[in-house]
């Protein structure tokens, strides 16, 4: 029997997957802070190769599911990566700013392993 404290499960549509991607590049941008409140009380630092990475893979999504959305499903996503290409930019200069032109130090990105040992080669 369920906890009646217990939060309801949303559905899984299409709508709360995009919603999930944004507010997980939000958190990437440093926009939302996430953890405990110790961390709160800190600027989120923003991780730009991980927040790219998700405007891409939305980016992604929204091409493989175009002529197949909603009016909604197409506001939605169309306006979300809209929202985040300009945070993107606008905290890529900042960034900028704060370290005098130079790019971010490569130690500090993720490293994102893929099945083709990160050549980008397709498998389609």
């Amino acid at each position: 029997m369920a906890d009646s404290n217990e939060i309801p499960i949303p559905p899984a549509n299409f709508s709360f997957l995009v919603e999930s991607i944004l507010m997980q590049t939000q958190i990437q941008l440093g926009l939302i802070k996430f953890g405990s409140e110790k961390d709160a009380e800190e600027e989120p630092e923003p991780n730009l190769p991980l927040a790219r990475h998700s405007i891409d893979m939305l980016a992604m999504l929204q091409e493989k599911t175009r002529g197949n959305l909603t009016v909604e499903e197409q506001r939605l996503i169309e306006n979300g990566l809209t929202e985040l290409r300009f945070r993107y930019v606008q905290i890529a200069d900042e960034q900028k700013k704060k370290t005098g032109g130079k790019p971010e130090p490569a130690s500090d990105a993720p490293r994102i392993v893929t099945s083709d040992g990160g050549k980008g080669t397709k498998t389609e």
